[in-house]
């Protein structure tokens, strides 16, 4: 489709379904070249309803389509590119549809393909239109009878939603080969999305559980054969999420048994699919020789993901797709509760604290590092969008993550007690109902007491990312601390004019003596706790805090309570203080972070400006002390990220910053180097591996510590690293290694680099994260090689396929979204090069296709020179044969900006 023939979907147009469907039975003959699908709806008229059916497709070859069993003529029915109407229909009938797919020849991986020899489906959004002609939208949820057919040798294993009703031989197929069958069935209404089948050569690691309400069911992790001993982890990480949701939300397991299906080929991370959850292998593969310790991380936080979206997201599902954030933002807001709460305890009574913080920091990173830039650039949308061109262009960091933070700033404003109280009167009115985020709000609302939700709903209205200014005056002569806060959110595409939030900005006041005050607002009698939440509802308001002894230090937004920018004044010595000392780690952090962005800005603005050393011996007080966990000190001593310093820049100049940054990294290396040997000899771990938040940190600060060794080219860290290499036991050490010296001079990065690739030659997964160092390199002297032609060479790597997302976002991901120092070379060779791939990865996989093309959009903020070459290559794109809806969308609105 051509970006000038693109329509737009807008959320005020939206009506219901015509049809509803009670019931689906779905007969599938698998074969990878031509496999026929059999589609029996009962059709019922909604009440008030009154036009015609209209059912959707996508690139279906129609074999027969019936109405109560009377075959169809063509006059009978109307086929206008992804739509069918039969207009005259009962308001009762049961529609019969055959359809003939070609799942090996589909490289879109949406609907019915093969990836190794194995059947899969993907669904969500709008996939199940690429299996049969049906109403293909969240609102319509039917009860789904499947039966799959197959050649007995290659598919011994068939799968679908719901519970096992049968399986056994069938008739022979039309080549006299034995063919066996199963029959599915999925008790509970759901809508087409949420279909999947699965068939192949798979093999199972199972576990039987006992759910709160002593129903045993059978847990199950499918893969192929020779990756039994991958999925320990996944399998625990099932368990603890079941029992999490039992005993945080009282919600249980509604199936006679749940399946995770792991597949190589997938556009996404995992997929919800009701009882048969699909994943991407990255996902659920993990052991200590293959997976890092954010590997394991990210495995148990996805698979609990998958699992709370049996609750949020598919026994209440959202009624179209402008509310996906009812199940994204509210699921991943619970993913975040579950990886918090694991994480703090596996630390124990004494590291519980920290390991919250650390999670939670973790999640701030990826929000200003993803979701920040979004909101100011051209996709900006608000969680809940207004309109869109293609739907899976809004599976988005600002639907997921800024969707998460607003229902965490629901949860702060009723607290952990009137969240739940609101979740339980969730299910219960509308437990099998598909519905919105007004629905969702105006619950949390009536289940406590009529608590005022108004304004709040501005969240799920407005595009753009607060900013929140806040300033202080001391008054000796009273001991008081005037605090004045104030909001603003900048204009976004379609939304010039914004209105005042309601922003929980959570508030300390820090002593001289670097402890936290009890706080008492004026008016109040007696000082209550050393934190405070106070509620920023309009443009300006003023707080004032008396009962105090001396001037105090202000410690705002703390456990990052609002997904807003904060513009607070703060000298240096302001920042050092509180990296020393603020009590909130959020915030400690967050000093760090801003002192870190400051020095990097003003040497990007001159490269004669100096490293300041008073920046230094802030970072070696925070890297020397003892007291803090060293999860947290590898946190706080990380250098912000480059996506978000250049958001800050005003032009944006990668190159100047990418300077800036590698000057920051050899200094701190340098003038440090004998704190950072330290941290290396003290921290070393002995024994076998053990996935521990303890141990994680301790390997943190180490890889940490010889990045910096390694960047300043320290000799006895270069020498660490090569060592730590090659006697790594795990994947954090050998990848944290190998990172040191990929980012260096050394010369022993090279031959690092292929032992690496020999060692692991086998493992794809393994393989993603050799593509990803060397995309993600920089430049370290003047003679070093340049990432793009590393790239090239790389694309041309046996092990690398442009038909595998995990490949694409490993090597050209990377390079596009995370060296933005390489990809914009003055000469423009980085900005050709992304059109090259953009144009080719297009005519297989248009979502992946998208999401590469999404990493140049906010093109606007660079300097003049930047501009002209990238708006080139974006008109170039534009103007490509065939180009799909997906990249229509972001490049077409990249340049009408």
């Amino acid at each position: 489709m051509r970006n000038d023939q693109a329509k737009t979907i807008q959320r005020r147009d939206y009506t219901p379904p015509e049809f509803l469907v009670d019931e689906i039975e779905l007969e599938f003959d698998l074969d990878p070249e031509g496999t026929r699908v059999r589609a029996v709806s009962r059709m019922r008229r909604r009440d008030g309803g009154s036009g015609a059916c209209l059912l959707d497709g996508d690139g279906l070859e129609l074999i027969s389509i019936a109405v109560d069993g009377r075959a169809l003529a063509a006059a009978d029915y109307r086929i206008t590119g992804d739509r069918l109407e039969i207009d005259r229909v009962p308001d009762r009938f049961t529609l019969e549809v055959v359809t003939l797919l070609k799942p090996a020849q589909n490289t879109s991986l949406m609907g019915l393909y093969v990836s190794n020899g194995n059947f899969f489906t993907q669904c969500e959004a709008q996939g199940f239109r690429r299996i049969t002609w049906f109403p293909d939208r969240p609102d319509v949820m039917a009860r789904y009878r499947v039966t799959l057919r197959a050649d007995r040798e290659t598919c011994p294993v068939l799968l679908a939603n719901g519970n096992l009703i049968s399986d056994g031989p069938c008739a022979p197929g039309p080549d006299g080969r034995p063919r066996h069958q199963a029959v599915w069935e999925d008790p509970f209404p759901k809508p087409s999305y949420l279909f999947a089948v699965v068939a192949g050569r798979l093999v199972a690691r199972e576990e039987h559980l006992d759910t709160m309400s002593g129903r045993r069911v059978l847990l199950q992790v499918w893969v192929e054969p020779g990756n039994e001993d991958k999925t320990g982890h996944a399998m625990q990480s099932l368990v603890r999420s079941i029992r999490w949701d039992e005993q945080r939300f009282g919600l249980e397991l509604d199936l006679d048994r749940f399946m995770i299906v792991a597949v190589s080929d997938f556009n996404m991370g995992a997929m919800e699919n009701k009882g048969l959850n699909i994943f991407n292998t990255k996902y659920v593969f993990a052991t200590p020789r293959i997976a890092t310790d954010a590997d394991f991380d990210g495995v148990e936080s996805v698979v609990a993901h998958e699992y709370f979206h049996n609750w949020t997201g598919n026994r209440v599902t959202c009624r179209d797709w402008f509310q996906l954030t009812l199940k994204e933002g509210l699921t991943v807001f619970r993913d975040q509760q579950f990886s918090a709460d694991m994480l703090a305890r596996a630390a124990g009574p004494e590291g519980a604290a920290s390991a919250r913080a650390v999670k939670r920091i973790d999640d701030v990173r990826v929000l200003r590092a993803a979701q920040f830039p979004e909101d100011g650039g051209p996709m900006a949308h608000p969680i809940r969008p207004d309109s869109y061109q293609e739907i899976n262009n809004f599976y988005t960091a600002t639907v997921y993550e800024k969707g998460a933070e607003v229902i965490r700033m629901l949860h702060t404003l009723l607290g952990q007690e009137g969240f739940r109280n609101g979740m339980d009167l969730y299910f219960s009115y509308f437990d099998g109902q598909a519905v919105t985020c007004d629905d969702f709000v105006e619950v949390m609302s009536e289940a406590n007491n009529g608590f005022d939700l108004d304004q709040f709903m501005r969240w799920y209205e407005q595009a753009g990312t607060p900013r929140v200014k806040a300033s202080g005056v001391w008054n000796a002569a009273d001991g008081s601390y005037t605090l004045t806060l104030a909001q603003s959110t900048p204009a976004t595409p379609g939304q010039h004019v914004k209105q005042p939030l309601v922003i929980p900005v959570a508030v300390g006041l820090i002593g001289a003596d670097g402890r936290d005050v009890a706080l008492r607002l004026e008016g109040e009698a007696q000082p209550g706790a050393t934190t405070r939440v106070l509620k920023l509802t309009e443009d300006a308001q003023v707080f004032r805090f008396v009962g105090l002894a001396g001037e105090p230090v202000p410690s705002l937004l703390r456990g990052f309570s609002a997904p807003v920018i904060l513009d607070l004044d703060e000298d240096d010595a302001r920042l050092a203080f509180r990296m020393a000392h603020d009590a909130d780690p959020c915030n400690r952090w967050d000093a760090a972070q801003r002192y870190a962005e400051r020095v990097a800005l003003a040497l990007a603005a001159d490269p004669a400006e100096m490293v300041p050393e008073a920046f230094v011996a802030a970072f070696r007080t925070l890297l020397n002390d003892g007291a803090l966990d060293p999860a947290f000190r590898a946190q706080a001593l990380a250098l912000p990220g480059e996506a978000y310093l250049l958001e800050r820049m005003s032009p944006a100049d990668p190159a100047a910053l990418r300077g800036a940054l590698v000057r920051m990294m050899r200094a701190l290396g340098a003038t440090l180097a004998a704190d950072w040997l330290d941290v290396v000899e003290r921290l070393q771990l002995a024994g076998a591996y053990r996935y521990h938040p303890g141990d994680a940190g301790r390997r943190a600060l180490v890889n940490l510590a010889l990045r910096y060794l390694a960047a300043a080219g320290v000799g006895e860290g270069l020498a660490l690293a090569e060592a730590r290499f090659a006697a790594a036991t795990n994947m954090t050490e050998r990848c944290g290694a190998l990172a040191a010296l990929v980012q260096s001079t050394s010369p022993a990065r090279t031959a690092a680099l292929q032992a690496f690739h020999d060692r692991h030659r086998d493992d794809a997964l393994v393989l993603d994260k050799w593509f990803a160092l060397q995309a993600g390199a920089w430049r370290w002297g003047d003679a070093a090689e340049p990432a793009l032609a590393r790239v090239r060479v790389l694309l041309s790597d046996p092990s690398f396929s442009l038909s595998n997302p995990n490949k694409v976002y490993a090597l050209l991901g990377t390079f596009f979204r995370a060296n933005p120092g390489e990809v914009h070379a003055a000469d423009g060779s980085g900005h050709a090069f992304w059109a090259e791939q953009v144009i080719a990865l297009d005519a297989k996989n248009p979502q992946v296709a998208a999401r590469m093309a999404r990493a140049l959009e906010n093109w606007r903020r660079f300097t003049p020179t930047l501009q002209a070459s990238i708006r080139s290559q974006l008109e170039r794109v534009l103007a490509a044969e065939g180009l799909s809806a997906d990249v229509a969308e972001i490049v077409g609105k990249a340049v009408a900006e």
